[in-house]
């Protein structure tokens, strides 16, 4: 009965069997009942007691692709946490020791030939390996995960490749509402000379503006990460006012980004960073300082007794500054000269320089700055080891002075606007030349921060009259003669410097970690 055996199969759960089906189970001997049913039981006893059987990953995997083997480990599954930025290669709990070979790094003004490949930062062998590790944090696992990762990997090799082919010197100036890097007035270290709003300037818009590259967008900087890269080390800059201007920027960034700011402080107790010629901010948390040395010359102030035994001051093109002894062996250094060489006294060049015991009585200034700047290119390439530090040049920052000079009522302080019109940008300076020159026979690798193109944009971000809370009584009767057009505000343009000083940081680390990784097994 074919067609009632059909009829009365069971479906899903049924209980019918026909009558032929149960004539078949008659038919079976008792010993294959007793087989089945103690298989039965043995099966059910290993569900139970699962610990006798171990499955491996591969094995269940086969099995069972589409299910993950579960462990008692699986609690402790982590991802590692992401950054703020996709550079996340170059800086998180990693410290350098730069570069590794003395290649020359030829400079042009327009950084045409900017070669990023010579200079590295180079991590000890601790760092290298775990240069990519960061804090992780403790999630449940998640099977798009090594998708994310890679992502981020991906995204920070192309930012990383953006910034190596681009010129960050040819650019504009654009509006971003989340600049500036750090709120106005909230930071303690800026000097009064660069505190304009605290000052009273009115408008806002000059500090809302950031540096674009035409060829890519710089990182913004992030003050957790410089930190971590300068961990246990000294950053340090030497040079002038202008100097300290960038100082003051970059401090005020990497205070806003420590847990407790308590533990940032000066070294000696100071709360002034005006008068003094050195200052070291420490940042005890992270074993590091940053420090300014003012040496507006580079070169050593000097004097000597003429014949009538009057004192007179010089200018030794022959010898470092007196502080540079205090700087060997630093991480990081970040040089420039260039406004004093333009003052009254400098530029006529009529018994100022001096050689050993020679004092010229006249000497050309391009040719006594060319002399300094060879002086200090000696001396970096005799106290600086490239293979433990880096060395960069800040190049030349203009002013804006409108109706006369510094001390003869020059003036700023209606500008409220960036120069759009390129023609009326200045010159190339010649002294910029020079120093391309210096840079480009010395043994040492420098950078060259060429920002002259890009401040001369800005007549719209100096103090001017906002260079201090309350004028002396001569200056009360005149305050517009009185006006700061060479320094910059803070927020305000050394903002911009230091993040291209943080760009090209994060670009020599990328290239070192990929020497590194090219090099040879057992070479360091």
């Amino acid at each position: 009965m074919a067609t009632d055996s059909v009829k009365h199969v069971p479906t899903f759960g049924g209980a019918a069997i026909s009558a032929e089906m149960k004539s078949f189970f008659s038919a079976v001997p008792t010993f294959v009942y007793a087989f089945v049913v103690t298989f039965v039981a043995f099966t059910v006893y290993l569900a139970f007691a699962p610990s006798l059987i171990t499955v491996s990953n591969s094995v269940s995997s086969y099995i069972l692709p589409n299910v993950s083997a579960v462990t008692s480990a699986s609690s402790n599954i982590t991802l590692q946490a992401t950054t703020p930025e996709s550079l996340t290669p170059a800086v998180i709990n990693t410290t350098f020791e730069p570069p590794l070979g003395n290649e020359t790094n030829p400079l042009s003004r327009n950084n045409a030939s900017r070669s990023h490949a010579s200079v590295h930062l180079c991590p000890n062998n601790n760092t290298a390996r775990n240069s990519d590790k960061q804090a992780p944090l403790s999630v449940n696992s998640s099977a798009s995960s090594p998708m994310r990762k890679q992502s981020r990997k991906s995204g920070a090799k192309r930012e990383i490749k953006s910034l190596k082919d681009c010129d960050f010197f040819e650019g504009e100036w654009v509006k971003d509402e989340s600049y500036p890097l750090y709120k106005p007035g909230t930071c303690n270290l800026i000097d009064e000379q660069f505190s304009c709003l605290t000052n009273g300037r009115p408008d806002v818009e000059f500090y809302k503006l950031k540096w674009k590259p035409k060829e890519c967008t710089l990182p913004r900087l992030n003050g957790g990460k410089l930190l971590e890269m300068i961990r246990g080390r000294r950053l340090v800059f030497v040079g002038d006012s202008l100097n300290r201007n960038m100082w003051e920027s970059l401090v005020c960034i990497l205070k806003g980004s420590v847990k407790d700011e308590r533990q940032v402080f000066e070294a000696h107790g100071r709360h002034q960073f005006r008068r003094e010629a050195e200052y070291t901010l420490v940042f005890k948390e992270y074993n590091c300082t940053v420090e300014f040395f003012a040496s507006p010359f580079l070169v050593r102030e000097w004097e000597v007794t003429d014949k009538n035994g009057t004192k007179k001051e010089t200018l030794r093109l022959d010898m470092m500054g007196s502080s540079s002894k205090q700087y060997i062996g630093a991480d990081v250094l970040v040089f420039n000269t260039g406004a004093w060489w333009t003052d009254d006294i400098t530029s006529k060049g009529e018994d100022y320089f001096q050689e050993r015991s020679t004092v010229y009585p006249k000497l050309n200034v391009d040719e006594a700055f060319r002399k300094a700047l060879t002086t200090w290119g000696r001396w970096v390439d005799k106290y600086v080891n490239p293979k433990k530090s880096l060395v960069f040049f800040r190049g030349f920052s203009l002013s804006h002075f409108s109706g006369g000079r510094w001390n003869a009522g020059g003036a700023c302080d209606d500008e409220t606007e960036p120069i759009k019109n390129e023609a009326y940008l200045m010159p190339y300076p010649s002294k910029m030349e020079i120093l391309e020159r210096v840079l480009r026979g010395m043994k040492t690798p420098v950078t060259y921060l060429n920002i002259t193109r890009l401040t001369d944009y800005r007549k719209d971000a100096h103090p001017s009259v906002y260079r201090k809370q309350k004028f002396t009584a001569e200056e009360s009767k005149s305050p517009l003669l009185h006006q700061d057009c060479s320094h910059w505000c803070l927020p305000g343009v050394p903002d911009s410097w230091n993040e291209i000083l943080y760009a090209e940081m994060l670009v020599k680390l990328d290239q070192l970690r990929g020497n590194r990784r090219r090099k040879p097994k057992g070479l360091l």
